[in-house]
């Protein structure tokens, strides 16, 4: 059974990713911030499903922090075999560049960042010791393309993926598989309440599946990526858009 430690798992596309990792019968860190209750609750639903899974509390952009959740992992299971970096840090401000403001902006870019940062340079030695393991990045396809009143967003995820690609050109020869997961909009509480109704039904007329993408999505395609068999992909960006960059209509942000 592989130790897997998912990072903002309480909700959303965290807890659908969680969720499936349960179903694959992995042992799966449900990594929370705040909400004890929704990760305790994610928790339940892998165990009552047959799987084996335990909440770890802890805000990924603090470095005590998350040297002690590195440290409880390994010492209750031994090893961590993956890592997804899945949690939001900081909401986005959605706003054009002269209203955006400073503070707001750095403190998307600079999360997302920390949140990586420590986590990866925690769990790396560990994974490059036993000459395998597999850290998957949660991007978005907003770094590549601009959105309106998104230049936190994308900054942020643009940054992020740049990073991945320095961690996997100096992990993969010894045995680790870095890879990004970059989905375009997917039908969360925070995303709907941004786009609107009339930008929901934009972002389905766009897309090939006739609907947006949904957090069971994002987890499906998480856990294939997880396999060890893919670890010659490493250092690539796998897109998930529902096909939105094939259509006239344009990439979801």
């Amino acid at each position: 059974m592989r130790t897997v430690l998912v990072t903002g798992a309480g909700k959303g596309i965290g807890a659908a990713v969680a969720m499936a990792l349960g179903e694959r019968r992995h042992h799966v860190v449900v990594n929370y911030r705040r909400d004890a209750a929704a990760a305790a609750s994610v928790v339940n639903g892998i165990v009552d499903g047959g799987g084996s899974a335990h909440a770890a509390q802890a805000d990924v952009t603090d470095p005590v922090q998350v040297d002690a959740l590195v440290a409880d992992v390994l010492a209750a299971r031994g090893r961590l075999d993956a890592l997804v970096l899945n949690a939001n840090t900081a909401p986005p401000p959605i706003a054009a560049l002269a209203d955006v403001g400073w503070e707001a902006f750095s403190q998307k870019v600079l999360g997302e960042l920390a949140g990586a940062f420590h986590l990866v340079t925690r769990v790396l030695p560990e994974m490059q010791s036993r000459g395998c393991g597999t850290v998957l990045f949660i991007g978005s396809t907003a770094a590549d393309y601009v959105g309106g009143g998104r230049v936190a967003h994308g900054t942020a995820k643009a940054a992020l993926a740049t990073f991945a690609r320095h961690v996997a050109a100096e992990a993969g020869r010894d045995g680790v598989s870095v890879l990004t997961l970059a989905p375009g909009a997917v039908a969360t509480p925070d995303v709907l309440a941004v786009l609107g109704k009339e930008g929901a039904e934009r972002q389905a007329a766009g897309s090939l599946l006739g609907r947006m993408l949904e957090p069971r999505d994002v987890a499906a395609a998480a856990a294939v990526l997880l396999d060890p068999a893919l670890r010659p992909a490493s250092g690539s960006t796998v897109r998930l858009d529902g096909g939105w960059s094939v259509l006239v209509g344009g990439p979801a942000a």
